[in-house]
């Protein structure tokens, strides 16, 4: 099962800004999703730390990453280059860097969800619950 479109991953999100999400249904949703995510200009991945852990950011949508890029202060009018990847590499690439990594969804955007470091290892605390 793939999910093109973003469409499976932001019905799981929603159902966890909701209160009724399941973490093993949004992890399994990351990684069937395909994701927008920045690239430098040699291709590599893009990364951000914050707060000392290494962050991924990928997006569910075009119009997620644009407004991403417009608060990073890239016009309309400016290029940005960015691969369509798969969440379940996504979350590889995270767990064999050799720093904290984790994989950051839609940020800054109305839906925004952190998948910390150890996204995949075990879906409840992947995500926060306990």
């Amino acid at each position: 099962m793939s999910d093109d479109d973003g469409s499976a991953l932001r019905s799981e999100v929603q159902a966890f800004y909701a209160g009724f999400g399941q973490p093993g249904l949004l992890v399994a949703a990351l990684r069937e999703a395909v994701l927008l995510v920045p690239v430098t200009e040699d291709d590599r991945v893009c990364t951000y730390t914050v707060g000392g852990v290494r962050w991924i950011a990928g997006f569910t949508g075009v119009g997620e990453l644009a407004g991403w890029l417009a608060r990073r202060g890239v016009g309309p009018e400016g290029e940005y280059r960015y691969h369509r990847l798969w969440g379940w590499r996504l979350t590889g690439y995270a767990a064999a860097l050799p720093e904290p990594a984790g994989v950051m969804v839609d940020a800054g955007g109305a839906a925004p969800v952190a998948f910390p470091p150890g996204v995949g290892e075990d879906a409840a605390t992947a995500v926060g619950v306990r």
